[in-house]
This record gives C-alpha cells, structure tokens and sequence, in this order.
C-alpha cells in the first residue's frame, strides 16, 4: 500500500518577514502528514484514543534544502524506514510545485517545477494504556510493512 500524500498551499499566514514560509511550519506539516499516513491505515487519533495507544515523537531531524513561497504547492510524502520493538522511525519528503496560482514564479500552472524543499527523519515510541513505551502490535507492523519501501518518498 502506497500511502496518500498530504497536499497544501502556502498561505500567508505561513510565512515569516523574509517572504518565505516559516522554518516551524515543516513541522507542522510533517505532523499533519504523519496523522494522515497513520489514518489511510486504519489508525485514525480516535481508534488510538479508543485502544488508549500513543505515538510519541521522541526525535525529528530536517534538512532544509529550497524555501517554499505564498501560492506554491506542497506535497509531503510519508514512509517507514524502519520498525524495532517499540519504536518506528518514518522518513518524509516535503516537494514543492513553484508556478501555482498566486505563486511568486510568475509562471503559469502548466510550468510547474518539482523541488525536494525538506526531508524529515521522526523516530517516533509506541505508547500503551500505561503511557509507557509498548511493543508495537503484531496486526500494526503488518500495516506498516505495506508502507512504501525506504527511500520512495523522496523520489517524485
């Protein structure tokens, strides 16, 4: 199973003095794209809620590589690099489409550009009723095998 992408447009309300969208906003972004990854796969926050399961970031690391300006498109793309007994460490691409309406290009929609503008690595610890770390479920590691093999996020 190839998990969707989480899809935006830069809104103005994203961006810093410089123009360009605010290096905290990846984060948010990566967020969001996590919670949907984990919802294509049947783990949506209220089945986690309902199982009283938790996922804790415990560790993300960024690379920065172009800035993302008003009207582009981003496109985040989410996949396991690697499950060990409690823990699980995801890796995401952040891409970029410069030539969006309202994008600060100047070219028409037709000429998009696709950008690798950020790469993430989230380790992240499964949490159980108890709030401590647990081993990751037998039926959420076959879930998670079905992810997109390492690497794959990056490339467009």
């Amino acid at each position: 199973m190839t998990v969707p992408p989480f899809l935006t447009r830069v809104r103005s309300y994203e961006l810093d003095a410089l123009g360009h969208v605010n290096h905290a906003v990846y984060l948010n972004w990566f967020e969001q794209a996590r919670y949907d990854a984990l919802e294509a796969s049947g783990l949506s926050p209220v089945e986690l809620l309902r199982r009283e399961w938790g996922i804790h970031v415990v560790r993300i690391e960024v690379d920065y590589r172009a800035e993302c300006r008003f009207g582009d498109e981003v496109e985040i793309r989410t996949g396991i690099d690697e499950v060990r007994n409690s823990s699980m460490t995801l890796k995401q691409s952040l891409l970029r489409r410069r030539g969006g309406r309202g994008g600060t290009s100047g070219r028409e929609p037709t000429d998009l550009e696709i950008i690798a503008a950020a790469d993430a690595r989230v380790v992240a610890v499964w949490i159980g009723p108890d709030r401590r770390p647990m081993r990751i479920p037998r039926e959420i590691r076959q879930r998670f095998e079905r992810w997109s093999a390492p690497g794959s996020p990056a490339s467009p």
